[in-house]
């Protein structure tokens, strides 16, 4: 065996060692079968078809943050507006629907100072003169602010729904969008057979807010709250149901508090957020936050410049509790609300997360059970021996010794295939098995073409080495076309599509590049190794 050679097979034993390792780790000493197959089973992660599990689809209400951003708009516009007195008596600014904002009865000398701040500060709106209106006028949302939107609070959802979803521990969730329709999300969980835990810190909101309170009191109704200020609330102010300090876990009865608007610190301010046996009740937990380094700036001498006031900490518009500041907070605080151990981490684990941009709808959700995913492994596996026998008959009755040959490369081809998946720690699924199987045909195809062309150089008379040489020299870019093109169709497969359709594109793609190292590389290496032992003049086995 020359250098050259010997250093060939050096190569293809330590890839082979290294594939070994990668799905059946170090086996314990002595080894078994169930050992054996516990490692293949810890090291090979199943799909949602196979393992069993949770398949939600959810559809995020685009438009309320559409909605929300037209909120901000008016409130903008009318804080403006009424600062330099551009409205008459009879003025009024209001949100027609999600993207238009009616202005009505401007002061006429004022027109052009109002268009000037619409053209220089809202330059998300266009505006035109109101039909039927007289100095009124029509603010619309750009048509590429829409889009812009939709978009980015698509990409907030699916961020923030992964964040979460990735924070529970489940194991190898798909959470994408499910390319049907602009405003779904695909969210898979194997293994979690009551998806009840997941679906509640998904849909929970965890948006946080700490806000003053302008009026101490509560009142058992938000009428009751307008009445003791004359039906008109103080400036700036605004009505927010939550609970009684007072109330009890039997008695969760809503009150009314009058807050500010404009809220101190937001959830976009927080640093952190961690469950905490709480200090003051013993047996309930609270949850402590941390404040960014700005945050923490504004949050210091507010609380300072209000010792003595309460300050309601806001979840989700409603109010969790409503403590006195006693002394300067600058970056860290607690949540106390009758929490246990499990909503307190839920509740920490949505504040890290962040809100969601806008509330979900629960269009499909189907539970698969494991039993379903037990009996396609079985006939997949069934499958895959089965056509791998076939095959190797085919190949050794065919083309005799060569044909040994191609069962070699086709083995080594299926154990990188499955080395690479559990060093990748991608996830089998069902279209993945088919993925496994197609791989075996791909394999077949390119040891064909390569012996054919091998047989048709010994027809022509050439020698064995020569007809070798030549045999793989021309199969050689036949093989890189047919599998360059099955990988740009993997490429489209895995960019398009959702978790099972992904997972075959995955699967096909391994078996591909590891086909090219098995049918040109080694199956190479193994002819120049029997053809180095055989007579000069002796027929080659094929």
């Amino acid at each position: 065996m020359s250098s050259q050679l010997r250093w060939k097979f050096i190569f293809i034993v330590g890839v082979l060692l290294f594939c070994v390792y990668g799905v059946i780790g170090v086996p314990d000493f002595p080894t078994s079968v169930r050992t054996l197959k516990d490692n293949l089973i810890n090291r090979i992660k199943l799909g949602l078809d196979l393992k069993g599990g949770s398949h939600l689809v959810l559809q995020v209400q685009v438009e309320e943050a559409i909605g929300q951003r037209c909120d901000e708009a008016v409130d903008e516009l009318t804080k403006q507006v009424r600062e330099k007195n551009l409205l008459s008596a009879t003025g009024e600014i209001n949100r027609v629907d999600d993207t238009h904002i009616l202005v009505r009865n401007l002061n006429p000398e004022t027109s052009g100072t109002f268009r000037d701040i619409v053209s220089n500060q809202f330059t998300d709106w266009s505006m035109a003169p109101a039909a039927g209106e007289t100095n009124g006028y029509l603010l619309t949302m750009k048509p590429s602010v829409i889009s812009d939107l939709r978009t980015d609070t698509m990409n907030q959802a699916l961020e923030t729904i992964t964040r979460r979803i990735n924070a529970l521990g489940l194991a190898e969730p798909t959470i994408a969008f499910t390319g049907r329709g602009n405003d779904e999300i695909l969210v898979q969980l194997p293994g979690e057979g009551d998806p009840t835990r997941a679906k509640s810190v998904i849909q929970a909101g965890g948006q946080l807010e700490l806000q003053l309170l302008a009026d101490d009191q509560t009142y058992p109704s938000e009428a009751a709250a307008l009445a003791a200020h004359n039906g008109v609330l103080p400036v700036g102010t605004m009505v927010v149901p939550g609970r009684s300090e007072n109330s009890t876990a039997a008695d969760q009865s809503d009150v009314y508090y009058i807050l500010d608007r404009a809220p101190i610190v937001t959830g976009q301010d927080l640093r952190g957020a961690t469950p905490q046996p709480s200090t003051n009740y013993p047996g309930q937990y609270e949850v402590d936050f941390e404040l960014s380094t700005a945050a923490a700036a504004r949050f210091g001498p507010f609380t300072e410049s209000n010792i003595g006031h309460k300050m309601a900490i806001v979840l989700d518009h409603k109010v969790y509790t409503a403590p006195v500041i006693n002394g300067r907070i600058d970056d860290r605080g607690e949540i106390e609300g009758n929490f246990s151990e499990d909503s307190a981490k839920d509740l920490a684990l949505v504040l890290r997360a962040g809100a969601l941009p806008a509330s979900i709808k629960y269009l499909e959700e189907r539970t698969v059970g494991p039993s379903l995913g037990a009996d396609s492994i079985r006939e997949g596996v069934r499958a895959s021996i089965g056509s791998i026998i076939v095959v190797m008959i085919f190949l050794v009755i065919y083309y005799r010794l060569s044909g040994v040959n191609a069962v070699v490369a086709l083995f080594l081809n299926l154990v990188i295939l499955v080395a690479f998946m559990a060093y990748a720690g991608a996830v089998l699924t069902l279209p993945g098995i088919a993925g496994v199987i197609l791989t075996i045909g791909m394999g077949v195809d390119s040891n064909v073409l390569v012996f054919e062309r091998i047989r048709e150089e010994l027809r022509a008379g050439k020698a064995n080495a020569p007809a070798v040489d030549i045999g793989f020299d021309r199969a050689f870019l036949t093989i890189i076309d047919t599998h360059v093109t099955t990988l740009v169709s993997c490429a489209f497969l895995f960019l398009f599509g959702t978790g099972p359709v992904r997972g075959f594109a995955v699967t096909l793609v391994i078996g591909l590049i590891a086909n090219l190292f098995t049918s040109i590389y080694v199956s190479r290496a193994i002819f120049d190794l029997h053809l180095s032992r055989m007579e000069r003049q002796a027929e080659l086995s094929i």
